[in-house]
């Protein structure tokens, strides 16, 4: 695999379907939860690692929308991981200038978690690096289902006439507005080997470059971010057109 160039562009939105946790502590004869925490580690040095390589933004898919189908107990775990790794890891990721971002809605999440969230966002609202933005509670069809029905409100409201309706109006109404500049994803990496979506970030992959990783997600480093990084700076991205 080729090194990463610092000639070469690096994708300035970087999105991860964070992957394998479970399959990571089955494998190690332990308990799913052991695979969330070592997954939380992983979170730490890659945002790092991303920050340190010039990414404007790194979005990771914490918690979708159908993961309230999971086991109540494992559900329970994923809510305080959250608490967890800000307690531990803000003072870190104020040092390497990263700030945080919640995307998704706050509808069930405990208000602890919230709480946690939130205050993770205020302290490290000054830093002007890399956003380290968590799809948290998230789901792309919800995201542009709710950004239809805001619209639909406006053209009803006679705020929105129907035919200023357009792509800009729409990305303006999703979760995703508040990363403009780089809202639209440049690399989309999975690990674990799966290879699909799963309902993230549906209208934001619309010209993305996808990466699938052999890894599971703990085990998932710098040198692996790199080997992803390698792989798109050899791609020709076109967008539909020839050139």
């Amino acid at each position: 695999m080729s090194a990463v160039s610092n000639q070469l562009a690096v994708p300035k939105h970087v999105a991860i379907i964070m992957d394998g946790n479970g399959r990571w502590a089955k494998e190690r004869g332990l308990k799913r939860t052991e695979g969330h925490r070592e997954g939380m580690e992983a979170i730490r040095r890659v945002a790092h690692h991303a920050a340190n390589r010039g990414v404007k933004v790194l979005t990771l898919y914490a918690f979708s929308t159908e993961n309230w189908k999971r086991p109540p107990q494992e559900v329970h775990y994923l809510m305080k991981l959250p608490v967890e790794f800000f307690d531990r890891f803000v003072p870190e990721l104020i040092e390497n200038n990263i700030r945080v971002h919640m995307m998704g809605i706050e509808e069930k999440v405990p208000s602890s978690t919230l709480k946690s969230i939130h205050k993770a966002m205020d302290e490290t609202k000054h830093c002007t690096g890399m956003v380290l933005n968590f799809a948290f509670n998230y789901g792309g069809r919800l995201e542009i289902t709710e950004a239809i029905k805001t619209i639909a409100q406006d053209v009803l409201e006679g705020q929105v006439a129907l035919r200023d309706i357009d792509e800009k109006l729409i990305d303006q109404q999703l979760f995703s507005n508040d990363l403009a500049p780089y809202s639209d994803i440049d690399l989309m990496i999975r690990t674990s080997g799966e290879q699909r979506l799963s309902n993230f970030m549906l209208w934001q992959n619309a010209y993305s470059e996808f990466y699938f990783a052999e890894k599971n997600w703990p085990d998932f480093n710098g040198e692996l971010f790199d080997q992803a990084l390698s792989s798109y700076q050899q791609r020709h991205r076109r967008y539909g057109g020839l050139a």
